[in-house]
């Protein structure tokens, strides 16, 4: 949000003042969402090189390759660059996304061959290059040079780009750490304009210089669907590129997208980029080729671009229909590794299916993890005998930290790794899935202890029933964005059971009324574990987001519940 005036602490809602307060809100200045508070592009370290390199390259007129990770970070970090340099007046610009069912992630030399045949002068990474040392040294090998826009995080070696962009390098003075690929692309792209403003490159040739805000709608959607913390950097980008989309002046390609889903685009949340646009995007990656959804991006027209989001949208179903099926035969692996109950599960998990879909081992990593509460590695087969997997992690625990312990005592398990301290990708051989399975649930043993930690959820306190109503439901809307880091008001409460039906048979819809009170209020619960179980209760124990629901040009206040507990 943007702060119109001072004492806006002050003024608003007792417990919208709470909830700021339990997120470490302690000035307005943390609030202000307005692009002037975005630190400058020249405390990343690695700018000026770049800015360099990218000067040349627009004063030769050189041929850009952007090499774009498959993933919806990747997606819109390669229509934000692609799009970006062409409003710079670049000469040709083109991009490659490696398919990961024949490549896998990054820069590898086999990309780079494919690279070859466009002939390109340098290649750009966004979200991708910071662990490719041999993709990037057989570039240079071949004449092409490299830079790097990435936000994961290094190893010890860097490679020989001949530029490096990303917050997370060793000794950068960046004040956000958390940036996206997307963001770390918009920051370079900022950067740019203002050296080629300082040079004379646009009054020279007597055109405007871009607007890079056009950009902003892509932006909010990479960085919220990569799931990085919305620290008050990320947070400006996500509001100003939110607000872009609620105007009518985001990309044909994201309203197709959110039309696609049946929503609107006025009303769109955080929320919704990263559980209803960010999942149709993915799915071009997970099932078919993120080519798809980059040109669905790109498209320059609605009519177009709503063809490809249709497309997006079958995709979409289809990988909610794997991950379904994945995730029962997860369920009966867990029981099979836990004889008795789940208490003996290791402390870390490793699960494997021959018939597993590569593309969607990550989300089935994430929803184990958070049924049980322990870093899960998925993974699912490759060719020639090695197996992708995905891990996914607790609080506490940084994976790849985990995984770099594995490789470091033994040295011949893992073939490849990279990612975050939340998430990771990696690859091994099948002969050494059980002793890489051993080794990890030891070394997650270590860094957790031997307990068992229940997970915990936090939540704002009980909220009085006077207050579910509409208008606060948007006041809370408005007072994002909510994600990562910056968590979404959850309450929670007890209520009587006054309606339950069970939709889909996956869902619980509700109809909720305090103890002692008429006062009515719907209620769901998504993608419930037996819902038919539920069914005859009177009361609940729920912890809940009050949000607004959309049906048919009408607006009402819902409850939105994330855990709940039998009481009867």
């Amino acid at each position: 949000m943007e702060l119109p005036e001072t004492g806006y602490l002050d003024a608003v809602h007792p417990v919208l003042k709470r909830i700021y307060r339990a997120r470490n809100v302690a000035s307005e200045q943390q609030l202000d969402c307005s692009l002037k508070q975005l630190p400058q592009p020249n405390l990343l370290s690695g700018m000026d090189r770049m800015v360099q390199e990218l000067v040349t390259a627009i004063q030769n007129q050189n041929h850009i390759l952007i090499v774009a990770d498959f993933d919806a970070d990747g997606a819109t970090s390669c229509a934000v660059a692609k799009l970006g340099f062409e409003m710079m007046g670049f000469g040709e610009v083109s991009y490659l996304v490696p398919n990961r069912f024949e490549y896998g992630y990054g820069l590898t030399p086999e990309i780079v061959a494919v690279a070859r045949r466009k002939n390109p002068d340098l290649i750009i990474t966004v979200d991708n290059g910071i662990s490719s040392l041999e993709g990037v040294a057989y570039a240079r090998r071949q004449d092409i040079k490299v830079l790097i826009t990435d936000h994961h995080l290094p190893g010890e070696t860097l490679p020989d780009a001949n530029a490096i962009v990303n917050p997370n390098l060793p000794e950068d003075g960046f004040p956000s750490k958390a940036l996206a690929g997307v963001g770390v692309m918009f920051y370079v792209l900022s950067a740019l304009r203002a050296e080629l403003r300082s040079i004379g490159w646009f009054a020279d040739r007597g055109v405007p210089e871009p607007n890079l805000a056009q950009l902003l709608d892509f932006v909010a959607l990479g960085t919220v669907a990569d799931v990085v913390e919305l620290d008050h950097v990320n947070r400006i980008l996500v509001s100003q590129g939110i607000k872009r989309i609620q105007s009518g002046k985001g990309h044909a390609g994201i309203q197709a997208i959110v039309e696609a889903a049946g929503r609107s685009c006025e009303v769109l949340t955080a929320s919704d980029l990263g559980f209803i646009v960010g999942p149709r995007l993915n799915a071009a990656g997970r099932l078919d080729d993120m080519s798809l959804g980059i040109e669905c991006l790109l498209s320059p027209h609605i009519e177009s671009a709503r063809k490809i989001a249709q497309r997006l949208d079958s995709l979409n179903h289809e990988r909610r229909e794997i991950e379904d099926r994945m995730k029962l035969e997860a369920l009966e692996l867990l029981k099979t590794t836990a004889e008795v109950d789940e208490s003996q599960l290791p402390a870390g998990i490793c699960l494997y299916d021959d018939r597993w879909h590569q593309g969607v081992v990550g989300i089935l990593a994430s929803r184990i993890k958070d049924r049980i509460n322990k870093p899960v590695i998925a993974f699912a087969p490759a060719d020639n005998g090695i197996l992708k997997g995905s891990a996914r992690s607790i609080a506490g625990i940084h994976i790849r930290d985990i995984l770099s312990e594995v490789a470091a005592r033994n040295p011949d398990l893992l073939e490849k790794f990279g990612g975050h301290a939340m998430a990771a990708g990696l690859s091994i051989d099948r002969s050494n899935f059980d002793s890489f399975s051993l080794a990890f649930a030891k070394i997650v043993k270590e860094k957790a202890g031997s307990e068992n930690h229940p997970a915990v959820l936090y939540t704002d306190g009980e909220l009085d029933s006077s207050l579910m109503m509409l208008a606060f439901a948007e006041q809370l809307d408005a007072a994002g964005p909510w994600g990562h880091g910056f968590p979404e008001p959850m309450f929670h409460g007890e209520f009587d059971v006054a309606h339950l039906r069970v939709l889909k048979d996956k869902h619980l819809k509700f109809v909720l009324e305090k103890p002692g009170r008429k006062d009515a209020i719907d209620a769901i619960a998504f993608f419930v574990d037996e819902p038919h179980s539920w069914l005859g209760s009177n009361r609940i124990k729920v912890a809940y987001r009050l949000s607004v629901n959309e049906f048919r040009d009408s607006r009402t206040v819902q409850i939105m519940v994330d855990q709940l507990e039998r009481l009867d």
